[in-house]
């Protein structure tokens, strides 16, 4: 049998783009690790990611639509795949890695708060610092998750780590791989929110934008293939992942509108999210003074913050659990003989 990790990266020297990121050449981890026999440094990323409590807690984080009455609304974790996906696809065909794709795509939401971009914009607000999904997805894989007993974080490699960091924000990703999860973070949410928003009756089709569906298309599948295709042409052999002028104007364009109209609109898929911030914030003063309240690997941590321990621990809550929570605590309990 050999080694099979060795005969991997003699495949990914021979197939991948010279632009490709290498795990034969990985900047590395933290702490050092001895090489696996069968997966490369990037492959064992990806399942670290997808073993992860974090991982498994975005399915029951909103995507957009709080509590949505309905099984095909999109969730943080159905998001997570659907990026995934695409990008595996324009990594394939750019001959990108598309395991460090798929690492990158799989960890780049994990710091996600429940409730979604109202529960990140809450605890923007509650916390001084500030409070961003990218860099707190960062601290889950570094800091918040267990590898093992006694170890903090997931011990990643440099590269997936970067990708996370920065798969939005100023800052590009270092990695034409973390490039591609970003853009296509970008085409998985402007067509699956279309799609929710359809379904809730906030939109309807004829109501987007019409020069940039004449550009992207008049269906999620065909904007898809659009994007996709676009994305494969204009950045085949660069040093540099990006859209066509044309496409990225209409893109762009599509997100506006989608940020005027779903994402901070006032209708009534919308309309709970009014609530979060005073959940969040009860939550979040309560913890602040009754620490020893929180699970013990939250409170016991030494020398942490205590205001940044509660953030962790609450941006780490799922929706249900948040709203258990905030019952349990601050609502009167029926009770009987």
């Amino acid at each position: 049998m050999g080694n099979l990790r060795v005969q991997t990266e003699r495949r990914e020297a021979q197939w991948l783009s010279p632009l490709a990121a290498k795990a034969s050449s990985t900047q590395g981890r933290a702490v050092f690790e001895p090489l696996c026999e069968v997966r490369t440094e990037f492959q064992r990323d990806r399942d670290r990611i997808l073993h992860s409590k974090a991982f498994r807690r975005l399915r029951d984080k909103t995507q957009v639509f709080i509590a949505p009455e309905g099984d095909h609304y999109r969730t943080r974790l159905t998001h997570t795949l659907e990026v995934a996906q695409i990008a595996r696809t324009v990594a394939r065909a750019l001959r990108l890695n598309e395991d460090l794709t798929e690492a990158i795509a799989l960890g780049h939401d994990l710091g996600h708060t429940p409730f979604g971009h109202a529960g990140e914009a809450a605890l923007n607000c509650i916390y001084q610092p500030g409070f961003r999904h990218n860099t707190h997805s960062l601290r889950v894989v570094d800091v918040l998750e267990r590898l093992k007993p006694g170890m903090r974080g997931l011990n990643l490699t440099w590269e997936v780590r970067d990708g996370i960091a920065n798969h939005s924000g100023q800052e590009l990703p270092s990695t034409l791989e973390g490039q591609v999860v970003r853009l296509c973070d970008r085409i998985a949410y402007i067509n699956h929110d279309i799609d929710d928003a359809v379904r809730a009756g906030i939109l309807r089709e004829e109501e987007l934008p019409s020069q940039a569906i004449e550009v992207l298309g008049r269906d999620r599948s065909e904007r898809i293939d659009r994007m996709v295709k676009d994305l494969i042409s204009s950045s085949w052999d660069q040093s540099t992942i990006e859209f066509s002028p044309e496409v990225s104007a209409a893109t762009s364009e599509l997100r506006e509108f989608l940020f005027a109209t779903v994402y901070v609109g006032s209708s009534e898929a919308k309309s709970e999210e009014k609530k979060v911030e005073a959940m969040l914030r009860s939550l979040f003063e309560y913890y602040l003074t009754h620490p020893e309240e929180m699970p013990s690997d939250w409170h016991q941590d030494p020398g942490g913050d205590k205001a940044r321990l509660v953030v962790d621990y609450i941006a780490g809550m799922t929706d249900r659990y948040a709203v258990n929570d905030y019952t349990r605590l601050f609502l009167p309990q029926f009770w009987s003989r």
